[in-house]
């Protein structure tokens, strides 16, 4: 059996958590295929040897991995495709459902996030910015909120650029419901990535999960208008913990929506004092 496949009926199991997909995936060998006989020889706990057993046999996961397979792409950490930044990240994703270009996770990638209730400071930003991103052939990447994600998106888009969307839940969900027009035209033009299983809804938990990913993928984020605690600032400490380069856009100390990206800055991020691409050290 191969790996994607075996992995994929593991995550299948509701009840078999990261934690526990890690422990069996850290045991498998290097090789492309897996038999079962090789799970028998290591050191694994009846209920996780269990698992193993009903990966191999269960021909009801078998089912539902090929339904799986007819509405999405399954990347799993063992494959090729596998983006390498994310797979130096903590807690990397075992399992990957995509739609969309895939050749887009092996190119230069920059995150873009920011408030969900921008001002117009981020959009005149944000569409002087991506165009100098788009022609230097990197893809932007953002996680489909409203606000700031939507706009990088949409700006990438615009000015005929790719652009990776990383979202909180399943593939078939589109969330919030005001960006589905959007995600369809990512599928199409873009990447749509999830590390959930495609039904899984929206929940708020699942955002700040999706951030590590956000954050592994790229080499650079840029933070545009954000409140001091937001999710934006999550995504920025996981990037600087991963070792990524950082950047933000100065605003003024009177809005609250610039004290993220202040303090960022204050904190050793690179501000965006213009809109000359070679100014920024990706």
């Amino acid at each position: 059996m191969k790996k994607t496949e075996f992995l994929l009926k593991l995550k299948l199991q509701k009840w078999i958590g990261y934690v526990k997909l890690l422990t069996i995936a850290n045991q498998l060998t290097d090789e492309t295929e897996i038999e079962f006989e090789e799970l028998e020889q290591i050191e694994l706990t009846e209920e996780l040897m269990d698992a193993c057993y009903r990966a191999f046999q269960d021909d009801q996961l078998d089912r539902m991995v090929q339904q799986i397979e007819q509405q999405c792409d399954v990347i799993s950490f063992f494959d090729e495709a596998y983006p390498e930044k994310l797979r130096q990240i903590y807690r990397p994703p075992m399992v990957l459902f995509t739609r969309g270009d895939i050749s887009l996770l092996q190119k230069e990638i920059i995150t873009i996030v920011g408030s969900r209730y921008p001002t117009k400071y981020s959009q005149d930003v944000i569409n002087r910015l991506v165009p100098n991103i788009v022609q230097s052939g990197q893809v932007v990447a953002s996680g489909l909120a409203k606000g700031v994600d939507a706009l990088a998106h949409k700006a990438a888009l615009f000015n005929q650029g790719k652009t990776i969307a990383v979202i909180g839940n399943g593939l078939n969900f589109s969330y919030p419901m005001q960006n589905f027009a959007l995600q369809e035209e990512i599928v199409q033009k873009g990447l749509l990535i999830s590390e959930y299983l495609p039904d899984t809804p929206p929940r708020p938990y699942r955002f700040p999960e999706r951030n590590r990913i956000l954050a592994g993928l790229s080499q650079s984020v840029i933070v545009t208008e954000a409140k001091e605690k937001s999710g934006s600032l999550i995504t920025a400490s996981l990037a600087l913990q991963e070792n990524r380069d950082i950047y933000a856009v100065p605003g003024p100390i009177t809005n609250a929506l610039s004290a993220g990206p202040n303090q960022l800055i204050e904190a050793g991020a690179t501000p965006i004092v213009d809109f000359k691409f070679n100014k920024i050290k990706i």
